[in-house]
């Protein structure tokens, strides 16, 4: 009987879908590391928690480990030991290393969190992958804008989900961005060449080095266009077609990362760029689960629960690639009006046609009186799904044209 630990920053919606697909696995006892108390939880999550431990700060080395030893102690050496969260990625990678737990190495965990790191691997490997540069000092920034030319990107060398990432179009806008994120010595950012073109998504299960399954999706904007503007509703596609002959040139450079990176077994999501003139670009990889609903597409695509396979990859190190049988997408509804207000309703549902309706499989919308939520996935979503991409990307389209959530 596997003694497994799971360990997140907060008892999240996310993080409460990981914590009951993992104790459902057969035979597994689950103890949880939190910043939560147990009892913020719902109650289908406390029952499915064998043992919970609270700290203050997740991410810190000592805090896990102490967390980890002192469920071990209740219900014996860990077997496994994972999350989701990408700032854990370093520390649980440390920590299996410490206790003898398998698991992605903590170097090639370092890979996919210090993005320079990352990007320097991946271009000594011929992968196509922007320009970009560490700069501890704005005069350093200004030198390699001048460099590859605007627009550049300004983020945290160790980000996650466009946290903090600006777009300066020219100096003035440089010196803004820097102002927020002020780079210093010891405490560089990172600058990377703006690339124009599509953005999407390549998600690939990896077992013992090898991919065995693949999915992808395209972003409408990018979220980095979403993060600039907080009132853009956008989406994310994932078509039926990603084993099509014009995905083969991403499949063979994903594949291509993953081995400079030395992905072992898990999950990993890649960003990248089709340019205009048709070449590729690898923004960045993460070796943790998408956010932006990408599982929750994998599963209304394959029906599956694509959140309990992973689960089981994690734990059991094996993983049945499901089949496509639905393109899905997602709609992210954005409040429109005072960004410091409250939310008022969601008006424009009834203008939503009957063909999208037909094809709607979750909905979350927000509640009147909340405020605004910060991440860029916005205060509410619908997910949808259709045999054919085009009526998923039809359907989308209706949505964020008709739907508003108003903000006074």
């Amino acid at each position: 009987m596997p003694t497994v630990v799971f360990a997140a920053p907060y008892l999240s919606p996310s993080a409460a879908r990981m914590v009951t697909a993992t104790a459902s696995l057969p035979g597994v006892r689950l103890g949880v590391v939190s910043q939560d108390p147990q009892e913020h939880a719902p109650p289908e999550v406390r029952a499915a928690i064998a043992q919970h431990w609270r700290v203050d700060d997740v991410t810190d080395l000592a805090q896990l480990a102490g967390a980890v030893d002192a469920i071990g102690q209740r219900l014996g050496a860990p077997d496994r030991l994972f999350g989701a969260y990408e700032q854990l990625q370093v520390p649980i990678a440390q920590l299996r290393e410490r206790l003898g737990v398998p698991g992605l190495p903590s170097e090639t965990a370092m890979n996919f969190r210090d993005k320079a790191r990352m990007k320097d691997v991946l271009r000594a490997a011929g992968v196509p992958v922007a320009r970009h540069a560490l700069a501890d000092s704005a005069h350093a920034a200004h030198a390699f804008a001048a460099r590859v030319g605007y627009p550049v990107v300004v983020k945290p060398p160790a980000g996650a989900g466009s946290v903090a990432t600006f777009r300066a179009g020219d100096e003035n806008e440089l010196d803004d961005a820097l102002r927020q994120a002020p780079p210093r010595p010891g405490d560089p950012v990172l600058l990377e060449e703006f690339v124009q073109g599509d953005e999407h998504s390549l998600e690939t299960v990896s077992v013992d080095g090898r991919a065995v399954w693949h999915s992808l999706t395209r972003y409408y904007p990018t979220p980095l266009e979403a993060v600039r503007n907080p009132w853009v509703q956008w989406c994310v596609v994932l078509p039926r077609e990603a084993d099509d002959a014009r995905y083969d040139d991403i499949r063979r450079v994903g594949a291509q990362a993953l081995r400079a990176l030395g992905m072992t077994t898990g999950l990993t999501h890649m960003e990248w760029f089709r340019r205009r003139d048709g070449t590729l670009a690898v923004s960045e990889v993460a070796a943790r689960p998408p956010g932006a609903q990408i599982t929750s597409l994998v599963s209304r695509s394959t029906d599956t629960d694509f959140v309990r396979s992973w689960a089981r990859l994690m734990v059991e190190g094996t993983f049945d690639p499901p089949a496509r049988k639905y393109a899905a997408g997602v709609a992210f509804l954005r409040g429109q009006g005072n960004p410091n207000g409250r939310i008022r309703g969601t008006h424009g549902l009834d203008r939503v046609s009957e063909a999208t309706r037909a094809l709607v499989t979750d909905v979350q919308l927000p509640y009147v009186g909340m405020g605004p939520r910060p991440s860029y996935e916005g205060d509410g979503w619908v997910i949808v799904r259709s045999p054919e991409t085009a009526a998923v990307e039809r359907a989308l389209m209706d949505i964020i044209s008709n739907v508003r959530v108003e903000l006074a």
